[in-house]
């Protein structure tokens, strides 16, 4: 691996280390929303992974969910401490850290990391998606009938009603539908072939950063367009690339 990657993989390692531990315990809540909440251990977590990075790579800046930290470096580290932050709450084993780097806007590695299963994503900028050192592949399905999609859906009621009708649209014609609660763990799903698609019509980089390179890595597809209202927010389409997905999500 290279510097950037193994610097990735050691704080989201270290990052999972400490969800693990505190999965299931009592924990501090700094605000709860109607679709969303807020921990303590979002931002203890995103210290931890930033205090690792800047050790190494004092100049670089840090682009997190939990903060910015300016730098002097070109270089820029992407960061969700804990992405699935519902989940993780309520006790349900589906969460992830996601980190990825990038220079002058352009990605050079990244990696997603499920502390509960100890599976750990990793890739680079032309190099193999690897999944715990392995390389995967997306899903050889073709018939949308087989494909199993999932969908995210953001925090606002307005985000809501905008994914339901596309939602509705597409269950009928696949296999099954599935709002998981991790956009970083479904797009690492996309391209290990247990998912065919994953769509989100507003998200944040850092929730999808990673992704934007596994995910062609291993031979899928992305589609990630601005949000018109927002140019923080984009909307992402990641599919297998082999079905008519086209026909589900127009834009």
């Amino acid at each position: 691996m290279s510097e950037f990657l193994t610097t990735a993989v050691d704080a989201a390692l270290l990052a999972g280390r400490l969800l693990r531990e505190n999965f299931e315990k009592p924990l501090e809540v700094d605000a709860m929303h109607a679709h969303d909440i807020k921990l303590e251990l979002d931002r203890r977590t995103q210290r931890l992974i930033e205090d690792h990075i800047l050790a190494r790579h004092p100049s670089h800046a840090i682009l997190g969910e939990e903060g910015v930290t300016e730098g002097t470096s070109d270089c820029e580290w992407i960061i969700d401490p804990l992405d699935g932050t519902v989940n993780y709450f309520y006790g349900v084993p589906h969460f992830a850290t996601t980190i990825a780097v990038r220079r002058n806007n352009e990605l050079l590695a990244g990696v997603v990391h499920d502390p509960m299963r100890d599976e750990t994503w990793t890739v680079e900028a032309g190099g193999p998606a690897l999944l715990n050192g392995r390389k995967i592949e997306v899903s050889a399905r073709t018939e949308l009938s087989e494909c199993i999609i999932s969908m995210g859906v953001s925090k606002t009621v307005d985000t809501i009603d905008s994914t339901l009708p596309a939602f509705n649209h597409a269950i009928r014609q696949v296999k099954k539908m599935r709002m998981l609660g991790s956009a970083a763990l479904d797009i690492a799903y996309v391209a290990t072939g247990r998912l065919d698609a994953y769509l989100e019509g507003t998200i944040s980089l850092w929730d999808i950063a990673a992704g934007l390179l596994l995910v062609p890595a291993a031979g899928g597809t992305v589609d990630l367009q601005p949000h018109p209202d927002n140019p923080n927010k984009f909307r992402i389409t990641a599919t297998s690339g082999q079905a008519d997905f086209a026909s589900l999500f127009p834009r």
